[in-house]
């Protein structure tokens, strides 16, 4: 190499490699340098070992990043697709919305309901206040964040799956985006247009615009849409003058438009006041609203609704009835439901409509006097279900819609009384219950029924139950018992058989589980629980149908634009078994045939029921069912200026109200009509085992230690409601002379011997012998003290009665029932039908 001729020289940083460690004799591997795990292959790089076993299925960083990176590329083309196809359409020219039409169920027209009543304000028009309380509800970030928050979307997607309730992740503007340009449709379409139409609208206008329109689109219930529309619907003024409390009652609506109207429906108070303290609550975090504000803050009721004229007579009634079956069963979302154009047949049958309407107004409405204050707190409602369809053939919601917004047919504020009774015994027939004794419960089995008696096996709170003016009536089956409504046999059997057994029975049959009132304890025996006319005829429709139940239904059909809405199918099942509902209905016939419900004989068919009374009197009701035909009708008290529940004595012009009166009048006259052309049915029941045989005559027998005397357990336990069905009204003043028992009771019955004769003819001479019939019967306890005028007043049971006989009976059946049937302690009950 010459002196010119350098060496090449090495790449910088490289240094000779070290082979010491490999020693002179280290074997070459064929082919080049030594290869083998962990080894340098002959190119410089070290070879990976491989993955075996569970490691194979795990995926590597390269397959992880990969993937994601395909994702993401996805997202990005979908949302510039999307983006760039999806354009801001005109808007839903809700202004000309259609009509609802609805119809009876031959359809003829039953209603149509109204325009659209909205009138736009500009955002300057509605207070600071105000606005910040629909923010508050709605969005509290509105105006600093994004036309959307998929975050938020998420959630509320993961809570709605998970059941935590349908939620919505929607911001102001793309609630402002489905009211204005699309529709309430829950659909994945009408959700991607809505999420790009809301980006690209918060583009092109401004946050106030946006919340602007949205206060002038929102639905606020009580057929106002707009907030300013709002205002006057609940509080007659203009939203200038809203209050900030006022404002956040208007906002918590949004939530529930329909639900959250405390007049509508007083029995969610509850839950709207929650909310409206939510609101406010959210206006102090943000700052919108001092504390000392908060706590100045009332809650401002709303005043009554002013329904449109066309929505008069029941037509109301029936419509929001309608409206609640379709929205509650998620048929039709409720604001695309009150923008219209849809044609809704109902289940319901003018000519039965009508015959409820006649009834209500014969009975009651009739006898209502300017002269009386009270009468003026005397509110009805009803209805009727065909059993075997589950369908809703009539209803009567109050006396005018336009009057009385209220739909005393399907409020839920208003105990149900002993008309829960029959579920018990229906709860323990169901599950063969056994009283304290181990005596399986039968409509013989026999229990105590004195006043007061302190519940046995009841390991709470200790519970002892007046009975109906404090009568003590001894040993009696639970057939009498339920003839009368005796409270201490009830309560003792529903420990027997279980109150959370009861509870399941009552829900099986028809009633809502969310029924306030159902206690865990003997009570839930007496009726505490408020569900509504609507609620108790489905159950008692139940009980018709052998068992069988099917949730009821109001609508036939629904079409818009000529096209069907599908409707949710009507199969009914088995949820108690045929013996326990046939059996309850034996004792339900005893109960019209001898007991508190003989008024309700005058429908002129086979018939079951059972009367019941509020506590205090302030409602009463009258359960009861044809083979064909489950009717509940109930006349309610209630305050027209401050919405308060009151009591009914002398309503009516008479001392009580009961459910053997007006109630099962009302129930008789409708049904008869109602019925008029169908062919009459007799029930076909399947007992229980048992439930036939009448029990020992000995067992007949009063408690020695009770006030009654001997020979008169089962004739006054029977005066005691039948009795003031009718005694009410005409045993007061004639104290029974004519209606104080001649049916049975003989002609004098009622007259100044009070019942001697007809004591001695129907309740002594020939079943109950001397001491059944005259002395015990007749004039002492059935005549003049008890069956003459006081008892006619009082509580009517002329022969047996007494002045403290009635809880829902009268003079006329009370008398003549009475000593025929018991005619002194030892005539044995016929056995039931079957």
């Amino acid at each position: 190499m010459s002196d010119d001729e350098q060496p090449p020289r090495p790449p910088q940083g490289w240094a000779p490699r070290d082979l010491s460690a490999i020693g002179p004799e280290a074997p070459a591997a064929p082919g080049g340098d030594a290869e083998g795990p962990g080894e340098e292959t002959g190119k410089g790089k070290r070879k990976r070992p491989e993955r075996t076993g569970w490691r194979r299925t795990i995926p590597t960083w390269r397959m992880v990043l990969g993937t994601v990176l395909v994702v993401a590329l996805l997202l990005i083309g979908g949302f510039i697709a999307g983006y760039a196809l999806v354009h801001i359409p005109p808007a839903n020219a809700t202004a000309t919305a259609q009509s609802n039409v609805f119809l009876y169920a031959d359809g003829s027209q039953l209603a149509r309901d109204g325009e659209i009543n909205r009138e736009n304000v500009r955002l300057a028009q509605i207070p600071l206040t105000v606005q910040h309380t629909v923010l508050a509800a709605e969005d509290r970030d509105f105006y600093s964040e994004r036309a959307v928050d998929p975050k938020a979307m998420v959630r509320a997607a993961w809570n709605t799956l998970t059941g935590k309730g349908k939620q919505s992740g929607s911001t102001i503007t793309q609630q402002y985006v489905k009211n204005y340009y699309l529709g309430q449709e829950q659909t994945i379409s009408r959700k991607v247009k809505e999420f790009f139409i809301a980006i690209k609208l918060n583009r092109e206008v401004s946050k106030s615009d946006i919340l602007e329109g949205y206060l002038n689109t929102s639905y606020f219930g009580r057929n106002a849409y707009g907030i300013q529309a709002a205002a006057q619907a609940y509080y007659g003024k203009d939203i200038e003058k809203a209050t900030t409390a006022e404002g956040a009652y208007l906002a918590s609506l949004l939530n529930a438009p329909s639900a959250y109207d405390v007049v509508a429906h007083p029995e969610n108070k509850a839950k709207a006041v929650a909310r409206w303290n939510y609101v406010l609550d959210g206006m102090v975090k943000k700052k919108w609203m001092t504390p000392a504000e908060r706590a100045a803050a009332t809650f401002p009721v709303p005043g009554k609704a002013r329904p449109a004229a066309g929505m008069a007579g029941q037509r109301g009634y029936v419509v929001e009835a309608v409206k609640d079956y379709l929205t509650d069963n998620k048929i039709i979302d409720e604001n695309t439901l009150a923008k219209g154009g849809y044609r809704i047949t109902t289940t319901l049958q003018k000519a039965k409509q009508d015959a409820f309407v006649a009834a209500v107004d014969d009975k009651v409405m009739s006898q209502v006097s300017a002269d009386r204050k009270v009468d003026r707190n005397v509110r009805v409602g009803g209805a009727s279900i065909d059993p075997d369809s589950g369908k809703v053939l009539a209803m009567y919601g109050g006396i005018d819609y336009t009057k009385q917004y209220v739909n005393n047919a399907t409020r839920r504020d208003y105990q149900v009384g002993s008309t829960f009774k029959p579920f018990v015994f229906t709860s323990a027939v169901e599950n063969a219950s056994k009283t304290q004794d181990g005596r399986t419960i039968t409509p013989n089995t026999i229990y105590d029924g004195t006043n007061k008696r302190f519940v046995q096996g009841w390991s709470g709170t200790p519970y002892n139950p007046s009975n109906e003016d404090d009568r003590s009536y001894g040993p009696i089956t639970v057939r009498s018992a339920t003839d009368l409504s005796v409270n201490a046999v009830y309560a003792q059997m529903a420990v027997d058989v279980g109150p959370r057994s009861v509870r399941r029975t009552a829900v099986a049959l028809g009633i809502p589980a969310d029924t306030p009132d159902m206690p865990n304890g003997p009570s839930i025996a007496l009726g505490t629980a408020t569900a509504s006319v609507l609620d108790m005829t489905e159950a008692y429709a139940t009980l018709a149908n052998h068992g069988r139940h099917g949730t009821y239904t109001m609508v036939e059909s629904v079409t818009k634009d000529g096209e069907k809405v599908d409707l949710p199918a009507q199969d009914d099942k088995q949820t108690v078994t045929r013996e326990a509902a046939d059996t309850t209905t034996s004792i339900l016939q005893s109960v019209v045939e001898g007991g508190t419900g003989t008024a309700a004989q005058a429908a002129g068919r086979t018939a079951a029921g059972k009367t019941g009374t509020a506590e205090d009197d302030k409602a009463a009701w009258f359960a009861g069912y044809t083979p064909d035909l489950a009717t509940v009708v109930a006349v309610m008290g209630q305050d027209p200026d401050t919405a308060a529940q009151k009591p009914l004595y002398g309503a009516l012009g008479l001392p009580r109200m009961n459910g053997g009166g007006p109630p099962a009048q009302v129930w008789a006259q409708y049904t008869a009509g109602a019925l008029k052309d169908a062919e009459p049915q007799d029930f076909d029941l399947q007992l229980q085992e048992g439930a036939s045989v009448p029990p020992p005559v000995e067992t007949q027998a009063p408690n020695p230690n009770t006030p009654n005397p001997p020979g008169q357990t089962e004739g006054q336990d029977q005066g005691q409601d039948q009795g003031q069905t009718q005694g009410q009204t005409q045993g007061q003043t004639q104290g029974g002379t004519t209606n104080g028992g001649p049916t049975t009771g003989g002609t004098t019955t009622g007259g100044t011997t009070g019942g001697t004769t007809g004591a001695t003819t129907d309740g002594g001479t020939t079943t109950g012998g001397t001491t059944g019939g005259p002395t015990d019967g007749g004039t002492t306890t059935g005549g003049t003290t008890d069956g003459g005028t006081t008892g006619g007043t009082t509580d009517g049971g002329p022969t047996n009665g007494g002045t403290t006989a009635g809880t829902d009976g009268g003079a006329t059946t009370g008398g003549a029932t009475t000593g025929t049937t018991a005619g002194g302690a030892n005539r044995p009950r016929r056995p039931p039908r079957t």
